[in-house]
């Protein structure tokens, strides 16, 4: 980038942050990166600048990369959420570009710093991810690439089955009911035992036999968690890794669970601050492009930018000019742009899209629930809450399969039983047949998956050898 150009981007960034302030965004300092191609998509397949490298990232790379080679997408931009906040610009964008990219990432910035959902990811990560970078290398040289590669495969292949609740209780170490009388005890010294020898001796006389308490006592969603603290199989170096797996999948949650209005957040005030600047004709032009070719809707799929954007302007334009209803029930006129702010630090997609994306905006937007017959799609459903609720449910768990650990001593045999929350969407056969034993590796004894298929409970069981299925 040549100094003139330089001095252009400095000046557009300091010109478009000031207009943000005076919108009321709230974000963490900034830092701006332009960097090639190559660079930009690199930071894209592995989600952050110095995560550790696997050959699926390598795999995503090429993919993203041939599609720009091929003009097919192109990536303007990428975002970290940390304090300070890192934006890596692509080179190739023009300074009108620049100037939107600047606008839409300093929105998302205010979203990670206020939304409620990254109230507890680490601000640090950066910096924590190069550590865990560095243990990984460190264990591949000490117990060889292969086999800290495979370890690593099996960990990705189920890494989305966390518990992200921003307030959860840790797992039991031992049950209630296991614990005998007089465990708690705590020796001293040396002999310190041989003064309550009579007391153990008489409580022996009269000890029940002890119950045996389901692990866990009720179904836990964190499978990561569950296999981290209970599995037999796991070395120390492996438990290490399984402990920094999970944290990063912790930190990416909250972007799985706010899509739809992170996107609409940063692109409804990128628009507002666009319009704040002195543009030219020119710049004009080229502006409506780009902002038309984020924010377009599609007929086939949903735009979160589109679709995140239009609620938060229906919810301003609601809350401006309140119905008699709403303002019985305390709305005051002219109160849009603070309820937009509020909903964006307390909602999530589910939250976002059940209460706020209403009968009339449905209508306005013409939305529609199609399937493919044949070799035609058809529309199937134009009913307000039928759409709603279908767009609640593909954002439940972050669009991924309910998984919960039933039972972790399954038929007394340290088996582990897992089952499938089913609402409606049958499980990928082919990819729970790949990902089984990818858990049977982590948990080290015969993995079942209860799930229904075709209207039928069915039982999926691996036990290191051959996949088993049967009817329940």
């Amino acid at each position: 980038m040549y100094l003139s150009e330089t001095k252009e981007l400095t000046r557009a960034i300091e010109e478009i942050t000031e207009v943000a302030k005076g919108f009321g965004l709230d974000f963490y300092p900034m830092r701006y990166e332009v960097c090639p191609a190559d660079i930009i998509y690199t930071f894209g397949a592995y989600g952050m600048p110095t995560r550790f490298t696997h050959w699926s990232f390598g795999k995503q790379f090429h993919k993203m990369k041939l599609q720009y080679d091929l003009g097919l997408s192109q990536i303007y931009e990428l975002v970290i959420n940390s304090d300070p906040c890192y934006a890596f610009l692509l080179n190739t964008n023009s300074l009108i570009q620049n100037k939107l990219i600047i606008a839409h990432v300093l929105a998302h910035c205010d979203f990670f710093k206020n939304n409620i959902r990254f109230a507890n990811t680490r601000k640090d990560m950066v910096e924590s991810m190069t550590a865990t970078a560095e243990r990984i290398a460190h264990y591949e040289m000490v117990h060889g690439k292969e086999e800290v590669e495979s370890f690593l495969d099996a960990i990705l292949s189920i890494q989305e089955h966390i518990d992200p609740s921003i307030v959860r209780f840790n797992l039991p170490q031992k049950a209630a009911e296991d614990v005998e009388e007089g465990e708690s005890y705590k020796k001293r010294g040396e002999y310190d035992d041989l003064w309550s020898l009579d007391q153990r001796e008489k409580h022996s006389q009269k000890r029940k036999p002890k119950r045996q308490k389901k692990i866990p006592p009720s179904p836990e969603k964190d499978l990561l968690l569950f296999i981290e603290e209970y599995s037999r199989e796991l070395e120390d170096w492996q438990r290490d890794v399984l402990t920094m797996m999970r944290e990063e999948m912790l930190y990416f949650w909250p972007q799985l669970e706010t899509k739809v209005m992170n996107e609409g957040w940063a692109s409804y005030w990128h628009q507002r601050i666009m319009r704040e600047l002195d543009l030219t004709s020119s710049e004009t032009l080229e502006y409506a492009k780009l902002n038309a070719g984020v924010v377009q809707p599609s007929r086939t799929s949903i735009n979160p930018y589109y679709l995140g954007i239009k609620i938060f302007e229906d919810i301003e334009e609601r809350y401006n000019n309140p119905t008699e209803e709403m303002i019985r029930n305390g709305c005051e006129p002219n109160k849009g742009r603070d309820k937009i702010f509020e909903v964006r630090e307390m909602e999530s997609d589910i939250s976002f899209i059940r209460n706020y994306l209403t009968k009339e905006l449905v209508a306005k937007e013409d939305m529609y629930l199609f399937e493919k017959k044949g070799r035609d799609y058809r529309i199937t459903e134009k009913d307000y809450l039928q759409i709603r609720d279908q767009l609640v449910t593909q954002r439940v768990n972050g669009g991924f399969p309910y998984i919960t650990v039933e039972n972790g001593d399954y038929l007394r045999n340290g088996e582990l039983y897992l089952q499938h929350g089913f609402e409606g969407i049958e499980l990928d056969i082919k990819y729970l047949e790949h990902v089984l034993p990818y858990i049977y590796q982590l948990w080290g004894r015969t993995v079942h998956m209860e799930t229904v298929i075709e209207g039928k409970e069915t039982l999926y069981s691996y036990d290191g050898k051959e996949m088993h299925k049967q009817r329940i």
